[in-house]
């Protein structure tokens, strides 16, 4: 049977942000509940044992969260999480008291690209307050990405500058982290915190020109995801489910996996092709090596 190294479950396209470097989605606005997750739980363990919490809308929003992590702990499923890191502290007790839980991902960019009336200093703190108490009592992985870059070899912005000496002061760092960052694109703070800068990613969208079919992509190789209503698509960028491929709801997983559209993605990547109108106009192909 195939394995994913992860699955992307789409707990809800609800955000409580409007990020200017999110496509948004034109689908309809759900909250999924717990007895649909438990039903993705089911289906996709003999495939994965890592899920990732996200694809489109925050999923701290979701207010089964909790449940979510249980069930995930039922099937042996180790749970991965991106958020924006605004309702850190309103979920803190139930991310530290989940043993499914293995790692949070915390995208401090997104806040310099809302027009939202966010305290920057609250914001940051209570992020940071997190991750303290989160390596202090567990062996939860906290990741925080800055991921506002222009070029990859661009300056960081006044507000990144601010936030990377701040991350010194707190974590006692004693490196100069902006100078490190220009070797590689992360650094480690303290044990099991880690900093990631990266350059601003546009998401691929049927309205942009293509980019060429020459291209090979981990999508039905490495990831799956899953979007709030069970549909299935390839990988994690397809924020709009332009790529349907069958419903966990109504179809089992195995026979999604073995339709005709998705095999021919994963032949056409084989062959260093993309057949899919979405892939041709997808840039991250273009940094898979």
């Amino acid at each position: 049977m195939k394995r994913f190294k992860k699955v992307y479950i789409e707990i809800t396209n609800v955000c409580n942000l409007s990020c200017n470097f999110c496509p948004k989605t034109s689908r309809k606005l759900k909250f999924m509940d717990k007895k649909s997750f438990e039903h993705i739980a089911k289906s996709i363990k003999p495939y994965t044992d890592h899920i990732y919490l996200h694809l489109m809308g925050e999923p701290l929003l979701n207010k089964e969260l909790q449940n979510f992590l249980n069930v995930s702990n039922e099937y042996l499923l180790k749970v991965n999480i991106t958020t924006n890191g605004t309702l850190i502290n309103e979920v803190k007790e139930i991310l530290l008291n989940a043993p499914a839980l293995r790692q949070v991902n915390i995208s401090l960019h997104s806040f310099e690209a809302n027009e939202e009336n966010i305290d920057f200093n609250e914001y940051i703190d209570g992020v940071i307050k997190f991750v303290k108490e989160a390596t202090e009592k567990t062996n939860i992985i906290c990741s925080l990405r800055l991921w506002n870059l222009d070029t990859k070899y661009s300056a960081s912005n006044n507000m990144n500058f601010d936030i990377l000496k701040l991350l010194e002061q707190e974590f006692d760092v004693e490196a100069n982290i902006k100078e490190s960052l220009k070797e590689k694109n992360s650094f480690k703070l303290k044990n099991n915190v880690y900093l990631s800068m990266g350059e601003k990613f546009k998401w691929p969208s049927l309205k942009v020109e293509e980019l060429g079919e020459r291209a090979f992509c981990y999508g039905l190789r490495d990831q799956i995801g899953i979007l709030v209503d069970g549909t299935v698509v390839p990988c994690c960028l397809d924020s709009d489910g332009s790529i349907p491929l069958g419903n966990v709801f109504e179809n089992s997983l195995e026979e999604i996996l073995n339709s005709n559209r998705a095999k021919s993605i994963y032949e056409g990547f084989s062959g260093r092709k993309a057949v899919e109108d979405l892939c041709k106009r997808c840039g991250f192909i273009n940094r898979v090596r």
